[in-house]
């Protein structure tokens, strides 16, 4: 990928990883990952992944459980989207600070 298509890929949050279905695609997976789709299939394929596949049809996803789980987040609780909605906002609040020069403590 170029780094004119990197940057126009929009970053996925954690927030939005909370609201995925509990499939997840092999493309979404590597938007959270910031990996390359073609790196993600391969890696697939090889088993090398580091959450198990699986293969509906023709397709393979991964679950958004073990996802989070990969990450050590918390999942099948409302406090986990509670935690990912207030982890948005302090990266919100961080991003426009230092945008705007000031300092936040």
């Amino acid at each position: 990928m170029t780094g004119r298509a990197a940057a126009r890929r929009k970053k996925r949050t954690i927030a939005e990883l909370y609201d995925q279905p509990a499939l997840m695609d092999l493309p979404t997976f590597g938007e959270f990952t910031e990996t390359a789709i073609s790196t993600i299939y391969q890696l697939a394929a090889e088993g090398r992944l580091p959450i198990e596949t699986v293969r509906l049809g023709r397709k393979r996803f991964v679950r958004t459980a073990d996802v989070l789980a990969w990450l050590h987040l918390p999942h099948n609780d409302d406090s986990a989207r509670v935690a990912a909605q207030a982890l948005s906002v302090e990266h919100v609040n961080e991003s426009t600070s230092k945008r705007n020069g000031s300092t936040h403590v």
